[in-house]
């Protein structure tokens, strides 16, 4: 059966690669369908052993690549997943192809070997996690999208091995969903307005809004410093770095730097004291880390930023007493504007101050009086 099946997908292949508009809609889909038979006979026989190939159905049409893979490939760690696509041993028609590479119709999609190998000592702290249940705080919610306020510390997926993350938890709590998917991300340590996709045409409405820039995200930062200006905007390409013990991290691009990604956030002044501020971040683009780089890069780094902040006013603020201790990173995804993908309602979902950085707000004391010119 194999061998009829593989017969009918080369002469196939050959084909759609020598013109594939001629090759009528009907008879690509009858051969999609009949090559992820044959990929699932080899699945249950090779497992990961073997290189399989894949046409894209219509259910992955228009879907991410790593998104698509991250369901195709349920055991292998996320990284795992994009050192290989930034290797090039994931291939779409003999391409190489990014992370953003949206998938089409009739692609064919090249799955190369891969080995699994299971942390042990990890499991046992993962599975006794399971059975801890985590209240989130819902701000919004109908048939089609799930708004969260995050808390801070937790991140919004699990990373490598089997470490649970917010997504995995709502999944956990919610067995009856079958569809549930992260439409944008938040730093482990920010806290804030989270959203979730319950359906495909919800997630891919809203991922068109932040294509296009209509999604708007706004945030609240601490910073150390007397901010001056009532609102500056701050357009500097970013670029990712690996530091000496392995970590990642976001730093200003050089002029002309080749893998640099433009970046801009319009900060607005909120309330400031003497030695340190309030401001209202709104970012343009989603980079990275971008909020805190270029907070960073003007000399107002956040307070508690671990990664960009200045570590000794860092380390003072977590030795504090009362409210005046600041153990987490002062930034909080306060706001985010969407048109409802179902509905086309606008809509605005906000998530006050979590308890302890209002505190430390408070212990401020009174601001001082902001002109807006």
């Amino acid at each position: 059966m194999l061998n009829f099946y593989s017969g009918v997908l080369i002469f196939t292949e050959r084909t759609l690669k020598r013109n594939k508009k001629f090759v009528p809609t009907l008879l690509i889909n009858f051969l999609i369908i009949l090559n992820n038979h044959r990929t699932a006979i080899l699945n249950h026989n090779q497992s990961f052993t073997s290189v399989r190939k894949e046409y894209i159905e219509e259910s992955g049409n228009d879907q991410r690549i790593d998104n698509f893979l991250f369901k195709r490939l349920k055991n292998i760690p996320k990284s795992h997943v994009y050192q290989l696509l930034r290797s090039g041993q994931i291939r779409v028609n003999g391409k190489r192809i990014t992370a953003k590479y949206r998938l089409q119709l009739g692609d064919l999609l090249r799955i190369p070997p891969i080995s699994i190998a299971v942390n042990q000592s990890a499991i046992a702290p993962a599975i006794a996690k399971l059975g801890k249940k985590i209240s989130f705080s819902i701000l919004y919610e109908d048939d089609a999208l799930l708004a969260i306020n995050k808390p801070s510390g937790m991140a919004v997926h699990g990373g490598s091995g089997i470490s649970l993350g917010v997504i995995e938890q709502l999944r956990m709590q919610n067995p009856s969903w079958k569809f549930l998917e992260l439409v944008h991300r938040l730093d482990r340590e920010t806290s804030g307005v989270l959203l979730v996709a319950k359906k495909r045409i919800a997630l891919v409405e809203l991922h068109r809004q932040i294509r296009e820039g209509l999604m708007k995200k706004h945030y609240l930062a601490m910073v150390k410093g007397h901010w001056r200006n009532t609102k500056q905007h701050v357009k500097l390409a970013l670029t990712k770095y690996v530091t000496a013990n392995g970590e990642r991290r976001v730093s200003i691009a050089s002029l002309g730097q080749s893998d640099s990604k433009p970046a801009h956030t319009i900060f607005t002044l909120h309330e400031r004291w003497e030695s340190v501020s309030l401001v209202n971040a709104e970012i343009k683009t989603g980079r990275t880390h971008q909020i805190r780089v270029h907070l960073a890069h003007l000399g107002f780094p956040i307070l508690g930023d671990d990664k960009y902040g200045d570590f000794e006013i860092n380390k003072q603020l977590n030795k504090a007493s009362g409210p005046h201790r600041l153990a987490r990173m002062f930034l909080h995804a306060n706001s985010l504007q969407i048109t409802h993908p179902v509905t086309g309602i606008v809509m605005t979902l906000q998530a006050p101050l979590p308890e302890d950085l209002q505190k430390f707000v408070e212990c401020l004391g009174s601001p001082e009086t902001v002109s807006c010119k």
